[in-house]
């Protein structure tokens, strides 16, 4: 039928005698029948015989998606170059036009085409609004990457002046001023109150903003429902439930099966299951990657299924098709994740593992995986899942590949006699609070230099600024330049301690500090990316470098530079309990892993699965909102529950939670 209906137009568009409608359903009905060559040949010869047509721009405009989804990235462009010449205040081709010139590696074009935009539009109504936003937004995420920083945010506060409910332009505004050092990293304007940051950021970024498991719970189930809500055709029941005794179907949702952080610590798990137990499946909805990593990823899962073309409610259908009782979220909050493909609900138990340092807060993950240091009995009240632990929360790789030579300290710019005290985390999860410790280790030890993470100069500028500000001469922030994993795990050898950041830890850097030798020193919070590095520091075997308080922090770094006998044996013991060490004893944690497995397999089968704990978040959310998390310290108080039930007394007084007078959850439960 789609030959005729394709003849029929073919002629009707050569004699001038397809309407524009009529072209864009036939398009339509050719393009879902798999017929692109039809539709471009169909739109062109309308466009050749319609030069004169009032509305052939938007036809070029529709002409130019059709190119681009099939990949002829310069037919396209000309099109809307086409069509803006013919109509220039056709805003959408501007901004088209501009993603265009990105996809073709000019983003200079890309920045020019959006300015453009901007400049044309003087009218004030909606439709213009939503454009003069789109164009802003997508100007600062160019210019992001390109690591003009100060000229993104410029374009995001813009954005956010004239739209202050984009929650993804909040998003971006404060990560930005994160991975830029920028404190505080929310920063109120005229338009946009603190309140607007603190509801609008990422649940990831209020990882580094705060030691605060409350208000993170609240606010990880705010965004869920703002970000997911409840989409339409979710499965309440499963072709296939596990039964006693049944070999498992396991699936593990990532898009970061690859050269990635995840990737490497995930990199022995699929091997190593025992497959009279369990039965691998792995859902990649990753960037298209070739690394050794992603072979090694498909190679070891029993089943590979690669669901990044494919819409959420496709890839849920291929997932319950495939029968799998347990699907392992191995990216919660964080970039590139399938939430909406989660709350479809395409198998019968989802876990929360790995991906996300934190609680999910979502009506549809019944699991995180954590450990007894990460959370502790008394601070499950904090997580929505229900709580099941592992040896140690984290696996790693025991096949890390190190380069073979290792630089001297003169060849990356370390004094010879200097007390390294290395710190390789991403700049987002540097705090004021966490530098001003630092620096006040460097004041106590004379010959102490702190070794980052190199970020882009203008970061480290304004580091070093801080710290000549305080008394400590700027040379004594050394950056290390970004390398490939083998040249920077072997350039640990240059390190005497890692000093961790607080609230948001090392992870995956711990494991490599700690693999290679190097005694880290960390402050475990509340929070769950505040004890990670607590959990490997203790299971590597230095229980005694995982500090509770700021103070003992300060005074053991102070202690391990001035007196140079405390670290040989640092290092000796973790040299050589390293491989029976329970941090990196994979078999182990797989082993119990499959044992949890069990668990979920037998609760589910006898109707006690968990049931996600969701209750009065969204007034905790409100109470948490009027913090300021950058002024006070969360992690340092030393009643933090009473801190708590004090600000929920203020607003019960007003507003109480229940009929029954309780000020709710968390105080229910303390």
């Amino acid at each position: 039928m789609e030959p005729d209906i394709f003849s029929a137009a073919l002629i009707q568009a050569m004699g001038r005698e397809l309407s524009v409608p009529d072209l864009i359903r036939t398009a339509d009905t050719l393009k879902r029948s798999g017929q692109s060559t039809s539709v471009d040949t169909l739109y062109a010869t309308w466009i050749q015989h319609n030069a004169n047509h009032p509305l052939l721009s938007a036809v070029l405009f529709n002409h130019s998606v059709q190119l681009a989804d099939s990949g002829k990235l310069v037919a396209a462009r000309e099109c809307l170059e086409r069509a803006i010449a013919l109509n220039p205040d056709f805003m959408p081709a501007y901004i088209n036009l501009g993603r265009l010139y990105e996809r073709l590696g000019n983003s200079g074009m890309a920045v020019l085409q959006w300015s453009a935009a901007l400049a044309r539009m003087a009218s004030v109504n909606g439709l213009s609004v939503s454009y003069k936003t789109t164009a802003l937004n997508q100007s600062a995420r160019v210019l992001e990457g390109g690591n003009q920083d100060d000229a993104a945010e410029s374009m995001l506060r813009q954005s956010l002046e004239i739209d202050r409910g984009q929650r993804e332009a909040v998003q971006h505004l404060v990560a930005l001023r994160q991975r830029q050092c920028k404190w505080p990293a929310l920063s109120p304007s005229e338009r946009v109150d603190h309140g607007t940051l603190m509801r609008g950021m990422s649940p990831l970024s209020a990882a580094a903003i705060t030691d605060d498991p409350l208000f993170q719970l609240a606010l990880a189930h705010h965004y869920n429902q703002q970000e997911v809500g409840t989409p339409e055709g979710a499965r309440l029941a499963w072709a296939a439930s596990p039964k006693p005794g049944e070999r498992l179907r396991v699936g593990y949702l990532s898009s970061d099966l690859r050269e990635h952080a995840v990737g490497y610590l995930m990199t022995e798990v699929f091997a190593l299951h025992d497959r009279a137990r369990v039965e691998v499946f792995a859902y990649y909805c990753g960037p298209e990657a070739r690394d050794p990593l992603h072979q090694h990823f498909r190679s070891t899962a029993d089943h590979w299924g690669s669901i990044g073309q494919l819409d959420d409610a496709a890839a849920a259908q291929r997932i319950e098709q495939d029968g799998i009782h347990i699907l392992v979220d191995l990216n919660g909050y964080t970039r590139e994740a399938r939430l909406k493909l989660l709350a479809l609900r395409p198998a019968p138990i989802v876990v929360n593992w790995l991906g996300f340092p934190g609680t999910m807060g979502s009506p549809y993950h019944q699991y995180i995986l954590a450990d007894d240091w990460i959370i502790p009995e008394a601070s499950e009240l904090y997580y929505s899942e229900k709580v099941l632990r592992l040896p140690c929360y984290q696996p790693s790789s025991r096949a890390r590949a190190v380069a073979s030579t290792t630089p001297s300290r003169a060849d990356v710019g370390l004094p010879d006699d200097a007390v390294v005290y290395c710190c390789f985390n991403g700049a987002h999860k540097l705090t004021r609070f966490t530098l001003d410790r630092w620096l006040l280790v460097l004041g106590k030890v004379a010959r102490g230099v702190l070794w980052l993470l190199a970020s882009d100069d203008a970061t480290q500028e304004r580091l070093r600024d801080y710290a000549e500000a305080r008394g400590i001469a700027r040379e004594r922030l050394v950056f290390a330049a970004k390398l490939a994993n083998p040249f920077h795990l072997a350039r640990y050898a240059l390190a005497d301690v890692f000093l961790d950041t607080t609230p948001y830890g090392a992870h995956t850097t711990a494991s490599d500090a700690l693999w290679m030798g190097v005694p880290v020193l960390t402050l475990s919070g509340r929070s769950f990316a505040s004890r990670v590095c607590g959990s490997l520091v203790r299971a590597a075997g230095l229980p005694e470098l995982v500090c509770e308080s700021a103070e003992d922090f300060v005074e053991r770094a102070v202690a391990l530079g001035n007196d140079p006998s405390l670290l040989p044996p640092l290092r000796d013991r973790l040299r050589s309990q390293r491989d029976a060490s329970r941090l990196f004893d994979m078999p182990l944690l797989v082993r119990r892993l499959e044992e949890l497995y069990a668990q979920m397999a037998a609760e589910h089968h006898e109707g006690t699965s968990p049931r996600p704990d969701l209750a009065n978040l969204d007034a905790y959310l409100e109470v948490g909102c009027q913090a300021d998390h950058e002024a006070l310290e969360v992690q340092t108080l030393r009643d933090y529950q009473q801190w708590w039930v004090d600000r929920l007394a203020r607003r019960h007084a007003f507003r109480p939670l229940g009929a029954d007078g309780r000020l709710g959850r968390a105080s229910a439960k303390w």
